[in-house]
């Protein structure tokens, strides 16, 4: 249902109605209007702003209020310390355009064909008519805004047009705004885009993306001459085109007015996001604030360089603070905190050197990005998606701490709930209404069952209460940036009694197993889990 509701028009032929009729008519209209404007207050006091914050590459340890003792993050702890901390949050994947697709139709991505990591000329992911959380919120009455890092393709065909209307994009699913990092910052193309255009494109300099070196003097950092002058090395795969003094992925020439510089990204998320929060103040609003931090090149702006023991990623840590507690001062000045619910959230699990030489190794020290737990980015177990997860509501999320299993696949269906919208049979068919637990009721109910995977399919996990199976598309031994798998096509961990997932009891536990790979299965072919 709509917060807000429109007075229908009155006909009134004023021929016909004597002269006193009308003003006791008119008088009645001003009572009637009066009475809905109070209402409206009222509804919009009851029902919050919305503002999902979520962090690139943030590992379960990698706040103070998780356990961090190597760095300080005042501003995400103070989020904490008076809303709820969960201790089995998730993200529905442990790369990023997998949990992104994930959490805004509330399907797990493994379902979409093409939902692993979006190459830089993608093409929109997520199609115009599918129901996503922006969609449900606009329904509801809100505004809708996205900023930040998007990697979820823009416009239709071979490529996107980087040089006209990049169209389907965030507007023709339910975002009534945007201004995104088109990609990744470690992709090309370097540059902004705002709502169907790039944004500061000079026609004269137009913008060209590919695959291959458009030309052979085209500086890349494979180059040995070139690689000379970067000032932040490449340790694998990031050696394309270069730009702002770093290798990419991908090659792209022109636009370079529109290029922006990695240190100033966070910056421009931060005043796009607070711009567009005083312009619909007055109503009610649902922002997705996408960080790249601390996804690579980690280049965090000047002010922020060596603040940490622990390298620019370490920094980058201390950007992301500095962002949320940007976003939280907005809304103090503004008047706006009380009536504003934040769920923090990360797209997935730590990793250290992801194709760059910058330090997350050699300046680690006793930092431990995963917590207690085994694996990172890329991977399926419990450090690829158990992140950092906080509820935020002034006054209705009492300050505390759960257990209870929520993942950002959830927020859609739980936002439906929060805001009295109905979801179709067919619409985000793996999200499930968590509200109360995210509220933090008394006799509130997780999830009891979560499915987890990497990239995409076919190798996924699957926990039920708490044993998790894990399936891999073969037996092979694998040494992973994040992690290592050894011998076996499964695994099953008791998580209760090992949640750093050590004691494979797949050979003890055969029953099990098979009841668990059959449940995994049976979510496979039947298209849904809600």
């Amino acid at each position: 249902m709509s917060r807000f509701r429109t007075v229908p028009a009155l006909c009134v032929p004023a021929l016909c109605v004597p002269a006193l009729c009308v003003a006791a008519l008119l008088a009645c209209c001003q009572a009637r209007l009066a009475s809905q404007a109070q209402a409206a207050e009222t509804r919009a006091a009851e029902t919050p702003n919305v503002i999902v914050i979520m962090a690139d590459d943030l590992g379960y340890g990698d706040l103070s209020c998780y356990g961090a003792t190597e760095l300080s993050t005042p501003n995400i702890d103070a989020l904490a310390e008076n809303g709820l901390r969960f201790t089995q949050g998730y993200c529905s994947a442990s790369t990023c355009t997998p949990t992104r697709f994930s959490f805004l139709t509330g399907m797990y991505a493994f379902r979409q064909p093409g939902a692993g990591i979006a190459p830089p000329n993608a093409t929109a992911l997520v199609k115009p008519g599918t129901e996503t959380i922006a969609s449900i919120m606009k329904r509801a009455g809100y505004a809708t805004g996205v900023v930040g890092k998007w990697h979820l393709g823009l416009g239709e065909g071979d490529a996107p047009d980087w040089n006209g209307e990049l169209k389907p994009g965030p507007l023709e699913i339910g975002f009534d705004y945007c201004y995104l990092l088109p990609t990744t910052n470690d992709r090309v193309p370097s540059v902004y885009v705002e709502n169907h255009r790039v944004d500061g494109l000079d026609p004269a300099d137009p913008l060209w993306v590919g695959n291959k070196r458009p030309s052979p003097d085209h500086p890349v950092g494979s180059d040995p001459e070139v690689r000379k002058t970067l000032k932040m090395d490449w340790s694998h795969g990031h050696n394309n085109t270069v730009h702002n003094g770093i290798g990419r992925i991908g090659f792209y020439t022109g636009g370079n007015a529109a290029r922006w510089r990695d240190e100033d990204l966070a910056d421009k998320w931060v005043e796009k996001s607070v711009q567009w929060i005083e312009q619909n103040q007055s109503k009610p609003f649902f922002l997705f604030f996408a960080s790249h931090d601390l996804h690579v090149p980690r280049m965090p702006h000047e002010r922020f360089q060596g603040k940490t023991k622990l390298g620019y990623r370490g920094d980058s840590i201390i950007q992301l603070d500095w962002c949320v507690g940007e976003l939280t001062k907005t809304l103090d000045r503004l008047g706006i905190r009380d009536n504003t619910m934040i769920l923090f959230c990360s797209d997935n699990g730590p990793v250290l050197d992801d194709g760059y030489e910058d330090g997350a190794i050699t300046k680690l020290g006793s930092h431990q990005p995963s917590g207690i737990y085994r694996g990172g980015k890329y991977s399926i177990y419990e450090g690829g998606t158990r992140t950092p997860l906080i509820a935020h509501w002034p006054g209705t999320i009492k300050p505390s701490t759960s257990d209870k299993i929520v993942c950002t696949v959830d927020f859609a269906a739980s936002m439906a709930a929060l805001t009295g919208q109905e979801l179709a049979d067919s619409a985000c068919p793996d999200s499930f209404n968590v509200l109360p637990a995210l509220l933090g009721q008394d006799d509130a109910k997780g999830r009891d069952h979560l499915l987890q995977q990497p990239n995409k399919g076919p190798t996924l996990a699957l926990r039920i209460g708490d044993w998790k199976v894990l399936s891999y598309e073969n037996a092979k031994p694998m040494k992973h940036l994040t992690y290592e798998k050894g011998p076996g096509k499964y695994e099953l961990y008791h998580l209760a009694d090992d949640p750093s997932e050590t004691k494979n009891l797949a050979d003890q536990e055969p029953e099990r197993l098979k009841e668990m790979l059959a449940a995994l299965e049976k979510i496979k072919a039947d298209g849904r889990s809600r």
